[in-house]
């Protein structure tokens, strides 16, 4: 969330960084409950402070035999107030923070302002996009012909937008989870994890899911929740901790099956494999120090497309303009894979830098070499998104006799140069 004291202190650049997001946000709620909290608190220490001059009076009279029992009342009165205004503190200070964990992050000064994702600005491109001499078929017709998706017979099991894997398409799922986690641990230098598919509520506020975007997410009746994304198991992974300013900057790579509801959704990119309720994914999370998590981000950034240049699928990269920026991003780059069949780029990848706002919520801190303490910036990003990156295989390889190649990088873990 937002620093309260950085809102006080800079409500004008506050509130014209929220206005970049094209959306009604106002940050006058919190400024007034902000300023009832201070009053209630200056009154509450005035009557500590009086409460605190009648204590003392207590023994000092008692040595004097004198009666006491008044001031016993008055002071009993004042510990009723204190008490009761004490109580009123903690409403608007809860209040206050159920106002910020819905409030988004401030764009970073480097992102473009635009309304929405039309005004997002290509960065480069990679890789040169093939015409081939025959007719492209979409990913979806490629994999039931090849017998290695099914999508009616998981309908049937699960309902729309899930899919079965057989055969070489199963081992292709497995054979781009293995590579792109051998990519990143061995020449990345990232640590892996392998984390829980279930969290509490608690982490999915930690990384900004909730309370915002609850009706995404699938959860159990306890109140656990599946994840969208490994970023919400691993970055809380460290959640109420002190990190270390030498262990920094931390890089963590995990696979997970992820789970979305996708609401809302219906009718955009459902068909195939783009837009699945339960999908697997290679998630990179980095912990780093406010002053080089910007270079970290183009770091991480290259690290993702570094999977898209060794399987040697042509890409671009977008950085998005304030008004297409995630709920919780200071700044995004979306890697976005060439797709034949849909004759563009598809999202494969998002990178983003969240700085101090999603460890605000998680309480993730680390302690300078001079002792302060200090928030760390949080970033992540697809490193990828597996089922897509299989789509754009099956689209980008696909031969005129139905048959589909299969990258080079890939065949150790395959077995096979060819899908047939």
């Amino acid at each position: 969330m937002l620093d309260l004291k950085y809102i006080r202190a800079n409500p004008e650049k506050v509130q014209e960084g929220l206005s970049k997001r094209n959306k009604d946000i106002s940050i006058a709620p919190i400024l007034e409950l902000d300023e009832k909290r201070r009053k209630l608190l200056a009154e509450v220490e005035s009557l500590k402070a009086l409460q605190n001059q009648k204590s003392k009076e207590v023994p000092k009279l008692k040595k004097e035999g004198k009666d006491v029992t008044e001031l016993m009342n008055e002071l009993k009165e004042l510990s009723d107030k204190i008490k009761e205004l004490d109580s009123r503190v903690k409403e608007v200070e809860d209040e206050i923070e159920k106002i910020l964990l819905t409030i988004p992050n401030i764009p970073h000064e480097s992102v473009p302002v635009g309304k929405d994702d039309t005004e997002n600005v290509e960065v480069r491109r990679w890789g040169d996009v093939k015409v081939p001499d025959f007719e492209v078929k979409p990913h979806w017709e490629i994999g039931m012909s090849l017998g290695i998706l099914d999508f009616e017979r998981a309908s049937k099991v699960s309902g729309s937008r899930f899919t079965f894997y057989r055969g070489l398409g199963a081992r292709l799922e497995r054979a781009l989870i293995n590579f792109m986690l051998d990519l990143h641990i061995e020449k990345h230098g990232y640590t892996e994890i392998f984390p829980p598919f279930l969290v509490a509520r608690k982490s999915m506020i930690g990384t900004g899911q909730l309370p915002k975007f609850e009706e995404d997410a699938f959860k159990t009746t306890d109140d656990y929740f599946l994840i969208p994304t490994a970023e919400v198991p691993v970055t809380n992974y460290h959640r109420e901790e002190i990190l270390k300013e030498e262990d920094l900057p931390i890089k963590y790579v995990a696979y997970s099956a992820c789970f979305r509801a996708e609401a809302g959704a219906a009718g955009k990119d459902t068909r195939g494999l783009i837009r699945q309720h339960q999908f697997n994914k290679v998630e990179l999370v980095k912990f780093a120090k406010p002053e080089e998590s910007y270079d970290e981000l183009e770091k991480l950034t290259a690290d993702a497309e570094d999977v898209l240049k060794e399987l040697g699928l042509p890409y671009r990269v977008v950085l998005l303009c304030s008004g297409d920026l995630g709920f919780s991003s200071a700044k995004t780059y979306d890697i976005e894979v060439w797709m034949p069949s849909y004759g563009r780029y598809v999202e494969i990848s998002s990178c983003s830098n969240f700085e101090s706002y999603q460890a605000r919520r998680a309480n993730i801190r680390f302690r300078r070499k001079d002792g302060k303490l200090d928030y760390v910036h949080t970033l992540n990003g697809s490193g990828l998104a597996v089922g897509r990156t299989l789509a754009a295989i099956l689209e980008n390889f696909q031969q005129k006799d139905g048959t589909v190649v299969v990258p080079e990088v890939l065949r150790k873990y395959m077995g096979t140069d060819v899908i047939k």
